[in-house]
C-alpha cells in the first residue's frame, strides 16, 4: 500500500522539502494585466508586488479538474495505491471543489482536505501527512495525521493596506475597517477558513509587536511545541527581524522559517504583507521552565 501526497502551491514549502517528500504541488494561476501566469513557474512574487504598486489589475484562478486527474492518474500509474490531496481553504478557493470532483474518477482512491487555512500552517501539516505515508501509514490515518497539524493551527497577518484584499473580495467581515480606517494598520487572522480582522493598530512597529505577543499568547495557552512560518511579499528585512525575535521569545526553541509568499496569496494581499503561521506538533508539551530560574529571575 502505498499513500502519495498532494497539495497546490498555496502551502508555499520550500522545493526542497517538496522533493525530499515527494510530495506533488498542483500550481495556482495568476493573472497580470490580462496575461495567465502558473504560480512558481513563470511569474515571480516580485513582479506581482510591482504589477500591484502600479495599479495593474491582479486576479488568480483555480487549477482546472482536468490537472487534477491528470496528477491523480499519473501517481496511479507511477504505483500509488491511494492519494491525500490537501489543500487551501475552500472559503478563500475553488481548488478544493475541482479536486474533489477530479476525486470522483479517479482510478484509486482520492481522500481530499479542506485545510481551512493557507500558506505554511496548511504547509507544516501536508509534511506530517508525508511522514506518515512514508511510513507505511494507510490513507486515513494518513488524513488523520493532517487533522492534527490542522486543528490548532492558525494564521496571523499583518497588511500595510486593505485595499488589495477588498479588490479580491477576500476580506470578508474586515470590510468594516475599510474607508476611514484605511489609515490604520489591521492585524488579521485565518478563522473558520476565511480572512478575518482581529485588531486594529496605529503603527506598522506596533503591529508588528502585537502580532509577535499573539503568537507567544497562542504558543503558552496551547502548551504544545510549535513550528513556525514568517511569509512575507516584499518585505525580506521585516520578516528576518520578526523571525529572529520569535526565535528568542517563543519557548521549546521553535524551528522559524523564511518563506516568500507566491504570486497567488500576493495579489490579495499585497506588498509589505507578513503572515505568521502557528502549527503545534501534536503531542510533544512545552519544556517546563526550571522553577530554580524562576524564583531567580
Amino acid at each position: 500500500m502505498t499513500t502519495r501526497i498532494v497539495t497546490d502551491s498555496t502551502a508555499y514549502l520550500p522545493q526542497e522539502l517538496v522533493e525530499r517528500h515527494g510530495i506533488e504541488v498542483v500550481p495556482l494561476h495568476v493573472v497580470v494585466g490580462g496575461r495567465d501566469h502558473v504560480e512558481g513557474q513563470d511569474i515571480s512574487a516580485a513582479q506581482v508586488a510591482a504589477a500591484l504598486r502600479d495599479y495593474t489589475i491582479v486576479t488568480t484562478s483555480r487549477p482546472t479538474p482536468q490537472v487534477f486527474a491528470d496528477t491523480y492518474r499519473r501517481l496511479a500509474d507511477e504505483g500509488a495505491s491511494s492519494v491525500v490531496s490537501i489543500h487551501l481553504s475552500s472559503q478563500m478557493s475553488g481548488t478544493v471543489e475541482a479536486a474533489r470532483l477530479a476525486a470522483a474518477e479517479a482510478p484509486v482512491p482520492v481522500e481530499v482536505v479542506d485545510s481551512a487555512t493557507i500558506g505554511m500552517a496548511m504547509g507544516f501539516a501536508v509534511l506530517d501527512a508525508a511522514g506518515a505515508a512514508a511510513g507505511g501509514a494507510a490513507a486515513g490515518a494518513v488524513v488523520e495525521a493532517a487533522h492534527a497539524r490542522l486543528g490548532p493551527s492558525g494564521v496571523l497577518f499583518y497588511v500595510d493596506t486593505l485595499e488589495h484584499l477588498r479588490r479580491g473580495g477576500r476580506i470578508g467581515a474586515a470590510s468594516a475597517l475599510l474607508g476611514s480606517a484605511l489609515a490604520i494598520k489591521p492585524i488579521l487572522a485565518v478563522r473558520g477558513g476565511r480572512i478575518v480582522p482581529v485588531e486594529k493598530v496605529r503603527t506598522s512597529s506596533r503591529a508588528v509587536a502585537r502580532i509577535e505577543a499573539m503568537v507567544l499568547e497562542q504558543v503558552q495557552r496551547g502548551g504544545r511545541v510549535v513550528d513556525l512560518a514568517v511569509h512575507h511579499l516584499d518585505a525580506r528585512a521585516r520578516a528576518d527581524q520578526i523571525a529572529g525575535e520569535l526565535r528568542t521569545m517563543v519557548p521549546g526553541s521553535p524551528d522559524v522559517t523564511v518563506v516568500e509568499l507566491g504570486a497567488v496569496v500576493g495579489a490579495h494581499v499585497g506588498p509589505g504583507t507578513v503572515a505568521i503561521a502557528v502549527s503545534p506538533r501534536p503531542g510533544e508539551p512545552l519544556p517546563q521552565s526550571d522553577p530554580d530560574e524562576t524564583a531567580d529571575s
